[in-house]
């Protein structure tokens, strides 16, 4: 059983499709410690109803990025976190993080990275007139959501989308991709291809993989 760490920032949604596909088996996984940088937002409550430890570490506390960082990897070594999930995580992460759990951090982007990293993807996405959007997951490094790809899930952009309903139907894939490639990590299928001077590479099952979807 994989042993996983989720950091959020507010409401998490992805959380509780994480907590729900271990409760019901779907993923031989179990959340041993949620993290938020923020105080009373909904994923706290989430892993409370789910009985799963949480705390409150904030940013504003540290006087670096690296030792906030620091923070978050012993409390996630103290719980025993094997695998670390950025789950609306709104903070940039460190090689102090990073280190600690080499190619073991992922995060969930809403939207087809390299386009539209950062915040709102949605928005972006909208704002630029693109047809298709959709969602990433993909390995942490020290930058803005320009880890390796793991996996994308695509969503079609409608006549009369605004942020919200385009949002809503994004966060649907969201929750089926990022349990998906946690299952990835659960039965050891996720490896990585480094070479110098080259950027890294995903391989599952010793081919790319991307799991699409047109689903509106």
């Amino acid at each position: 059983m994989l042993s996983l760490g989720v950091l959020c920032s507010g409401s998490g949604t992805n959380l509780q499709a994480i907590l729900d596909a271990c409760a019901s088996g779907e993923l031989d996984a179990r959340v041993k410690l949620v993290l938020c940088n923020k105080p009373a937002v909904m994923a706290l409550e989430r892993a409370k109803r789910a009985g799963v430890p949480s705390r409150v570490l904030s940013h504003r506390d540290a006087p670096s990025r690296e030792e906030y960082d620091a923070v978050l990897v012993t409390a996630l070594r103290e719980a025993g976190v094997e695998l670390v999930v950025l789950a609306g995580f709104l903070r940039l992460v460190t090689p102090v993080l990073l280190e600690a759990f080499p190619d073991r951090v992922i995060n969930i982007h809403p939207a087809l990275l390299p386009s539209f990293p950062g915040l709102d993807g949605q928005q972006q996405a909208l704002a630029y007139g693109v047809t298709i959007t959709g969602c990433t997951v993909h390995l942490v490094d020290a930058g803005m959501d320009t880890g390796p790809i793991l996996a994308q899930a695509a969503v079609p952009v409608l006549d009369g989308d605004d942020r919200d309903t385009l949002a809503r139907r994004v966060l649907r894939q969201e929750h089926r991709l990022l349990v998906e490639v946690i299952r990835w990590f659960v039965e050891g299928r996720v490896w990585v291809e480094r070479a110098e001077g080259q950027r890294p590479r995903v391989w599952v099952d010793g081919r790319r993989r991307a799991f699409w979807s047109d689903e509106p």
